[in-house]
Order: C-alpha cells, then sequence, then structure tokens
C-alpha cells in the first residue's frame, strides 16, 4: 500500500468506516473522471462524501471543493456527511448552517463549497481541485460540461454519483462508455442498493431484494436496484458519445464558411444544422429546430443568428427541390441568398459516413465531427437529450421485434431528421468515402 493508501486508511480508521466489497473499487480509483450509478438507497452520498475525505490531503496547499447539483438542496446528504466525518476528524473549522449556499472550512484552510446548476454564474467562479456532483443523473447535460472544463486548469477530478431514471439520455450513455475502463481518466461503477448492509444485511440474498426482484421487471430491477442502465434495444447511432462528442467549444468562428444542412421534416420537425470546418474538424455550431413551421419562417429565425453573415450554401433533402403546394423550399432559401445542393442518399450508406465521422482518432481520442450542446434537438436524435419540441424521449433506432431483434435493413424513418441533414451535408462535401458509386442532382455551387 502506498502513502497515499496509508493515509485514506488511517482517516476512515478514524471515523469507524469500513468500505464494502462494492464500494472500495470506487473509493481506490484515482481516475480524473468517475460515474456512480448507485440503485435506490445504495448509500451514493455517503460514498461520494467519502471520497472526498480520502482525497482532501493530495492539494499541497489548502484545496477547494465543490458539491454541485441541480439545486442547493440535493447537495444536503453529502454536506452534512462531510460535516460529520471531518467534526469526527477534528478539523472542521467553520460550517455554515444552511446549504443555499453553503460552506465549511477546514483547520488547514481548505474550503468546500456548494453550488446550484440553476445558476451558471456559481460555476464561473475559481477553479476548483475536485467536484462531487451529487445527484447527478438530475444535472442536464450543459451541466456536465460545464463542470468537466471547470476542473480542466488544476487537473482536479469530478466525481458523478446518481441513479439511473430511464436508461436513455447522457448520464447512463456516459456510464456505458466509462464502464469498460478503457481510457485513461474516465471510470463508471455501478453501486448496487444490495452494497448497502445497513439496509440488506443479507446482501444480494436478502429477502427484500429477492421480493423486489419477484415482483419487478427486468429493465426497473436492473436500472433502480442493481445501477445498471437497461436502454432500448436498437440505437442507430449506439456509438455517440456525450463526453466526447459533445463539446462547449464548438462555436461561431467569425470569417469561417457557414454551411447549413437542411431537413425540411415535412412530417416531423423542419432542421437546419449549421457547421464550419476548423482545424480539419466538423463542428455543429448551432441548429435550429421547428415543428410547424415554414420555410419562410425558418429562414427569418436563421437571419437572426450572428453566423448568417458567413452562410456560404449548404445541402438540403432532394425532396427539398421537389414543389409541394408552393415553391420548393431550396427556391425559397435561394430566394434568401443561400444556395443548396441535393443528392440521392442512400440511407444505410449514409448513416455509416456519419458513423465514420463520430469513430475518434485511435490516437487522439479526437472524433472528425463534434456538436454544441445547445444543438438540441440532434442531441435527443441521438439519444442524449429530450425532445426540444415535446420533451419526450424520441431516438433515431431501427425496427424492432417483440423479442428485440432488428426488423428490415433500415431505421424507422422518424426522429432523425437533424441526423439526416448532417447527412446530407457530409456526403455534399465528402461524398460516401470508399463507396464510389453515386447518384445525384447537379445544383450551382455558392463556392
Amino acid at each position: 500500500m502506498d502513502q497515499k493508501g496509508m493515509i485514506t486508511e488511517y482517516l476512515f480508521k478514524k471515523l469507524k468506516f469500513e468500505p464494502t466489497e462494492a464500494q472500495t473499487p470506487i473509493l481506490e480509483c484515482r481516475k480524473r473522471f468517475i460515474l456512480v450509478a448507485g440503485g435506490e438507497q445504495a448509500g451514493k452520498s455517503m460514498v461520494a462524501s467519502k471520497y472526498l475525505v480520502s482525497r482532501f490531503l493530495e492539494t499541497e496547499e489548502s484545496g477547494l471543493y465543490w458539491l454541485v447539483a441541480a439545486d442547493y438542496d440535493r447537495t444536503r446528504a453529502e454536506f452534512n456527511y462531510l460535516v460529520e466525518d471531518f467534526a469526527a476528524l477534528g478539523i472542521l473549522a467553520s460550517v455554515t448552517k444552511r446549504v443555499d449556499p453553503g460552506n465549511m472550512i477546514l483547520a488547514d484552510g481548505t474550503r468546500i463549497e456548494t453550488k446550484s446548476a440553476k445558476d451558471p454564474r456559481t460555476l464561473a467562479m475559481k477553479a476548483p481541485d475536485g467536484i462531487i456532483g451529487c445527484e447527478a443523473s438530475q444535472l442536464d447535460l450543459d451541466s456536465f460540461h460545464r463542470l468537466r472544463s471547470r476542473v480542466a486548469p488544476k487537473r482536479g477530478w469530478l466525481f458523478l454519483a446518481g441513479t439511473f431514471e430511464g436508461s436513455l439520455g447522457w448520464y447512463p450513455q456516459l456510464f456505458a462508455t466509462w464502464n469498460q475502463g478503457a481510457f485513461d481518466d474516465e471510470q463508471s461503477f455501478s453501486l448496487p442498493s444490495y452494497s448497502n448492509k445497513h439496509l440488506y444485511p443479507e446482501g444480494k440474498r436478502d429477502p427484500e431484494i429477492l421480493k423486489l426482484r419477484a415482483q419487478s421487471s427486468d429493465e426497473f430491477f436492473m436500472e433502480r436496484i442493481e445501477g445498471i442502465p437497461s436502454p432500448p434495444q436498437g440505437l442507430v447511432f449506439g456509438e455517440f458519445r456525450p463526453d466526447i462528442h459533445i463539446d462547449r467549444e464548438a462555436k461561431w468562428v467569425k470569417g469561417e464558411p457557414v454551411y447549413l444542412w437542411i431537413d425540411p421534416g415535412y412530417a416531423g420537425a423542419y432542421a437546419v444544422e449549421v457547421a464550419q470546418e476548423i482545424n480539419g474538424q466538423i463542428n455543429i455550431i448551432d441548429e435550429v429546430f421547428e415543428q410547424g413551421l415554414i420555410t419562410t419562417e425558418i429562414i427569418e429565425i436563421a437571419k437572426s443568428r450572428r453566423w448568417w453573415q458567413d452562410v456560404v450554401g449548404g445541402a438540403i433533402d432532394i425532396a427539398g427541390y421537389q414543389h409541394q403546394a408552393m415553391s420548393a423550399p431550396a427556391e425559397i432559401w435561394l430566394e434568401a441568398g443561400v444556395y443548396l445542393d441535393a443528392k440521392k442518399v442512400r440511407i444505410n450508406e449514409g448513416t455509416e459516413r456519419l458513423k465514420g465521422f463520430l469513430r475518434p482518432d485511435p490516437t487522439t481520442n479526437i472524433p472528425k465531427i463534434v456538436f454544441n450542446p445547445s444543438c438540441q434537438g440532434i442531441l435527443s436524435e441521438f439519444g442524449v437529450a429530450q425532445s426540444p419540441i415535446d420533451g419526450q424521449t424520441r431516438v433515431y433506432r431501427w425496427k424492432i421485434d417483440r423479442d428485440g431483434n432488428i426488423v428490415g435493413e433500415s431505421p424507422e424513418d422518424k426522429n432523425n431528421h437533424a441526423i439526416k441533414a448532417v447527412i446530407y451535408g457530409l456526403i455534399d462535401r465528402y461524398g460516401y468515402g470508399h463507396i464510389t458509386s453515386r447518384s445525384f442532382i447537379k445544383v450551382k455551387r455558392w463556392r
């Protein structure tokens, strides 16, 4: 055991705390980004607080740590555990009575503060040495990226603990990505409910756990008791990773060409994905994702955005050149000064093209395309956010039979308008890659 391990063992012994078999690998992990998916009443808050106790002496000077949740009240459990632990260790110098906001200061000057993700301004202060994400599954995706960026200046750590509430969204997808431990800095763990021996003395064989298993669906038991996501089968883009494919720095770069990639979405959303190529990487910097609006209204929204001045053209679904009851959408965009190319895209080959851009470089772990977190339409189709139109879970997926088997050779043609818009743009600019056969309509390019 190294010196840090000996210090941690000493602190836990003083607190009369003996980690369980499930808690030990979590508390011993020293990767920078840790996600704990806990079952109900698994002791996530206690484990999170003990993790901070195990690490607060690692800084040479007094440290700064945050407890962050969707609101202040959700930090209360971790805050109270830490107050008890540091008081028991005899090093608690001062503590506030409230948690909204609250703080405690230790004898060496180390400061622990509560933060609410509802107010992003509280997350823009001095960079902390470590952050505990309390009830982290309740945080939104943008808050996760803010927290990750806040620990960057000090190469600090981020510890997320939460319970799955449905297996779609950024939290379960991040769990699945990090679960294999294949990355240098990230690791996820499951903390089952029955690992809490105070509530379930017999662990997995406890009568209450056996009763829950018998009376619950497999999905509920996996998610809410085992702490293992049970996502719906058939996601078309199951490899989408919110930690590397979503980038808050994917913003408009003034003066660089802006491309509009469009799917008019007659029966669903009208999607306009806004792209720039920066240093060889496609950045989806913004989107217009609306339902029930006509092309002229969509154009008015686009014209109000700052990036409009740099628009040089784009691509549209080939149906965008077909006349309906009025002018074709592509012609209306042309009247607004935007020339759009259109090619007939074979859906499965287009899907593979997008997957190729999502695939991270094996050396740098950087993909060829990233998305700003404000692009909620396409993120909902990837399965990491709720639909901005109705707040429901609407994901692009394959057709599945009642046994969970994929049916047919093409995905369901719905919940994919933004994804298809990006595919049209990629095919227009880069072609099909290794596929040589093409069928397309030639349309004048702007540039």
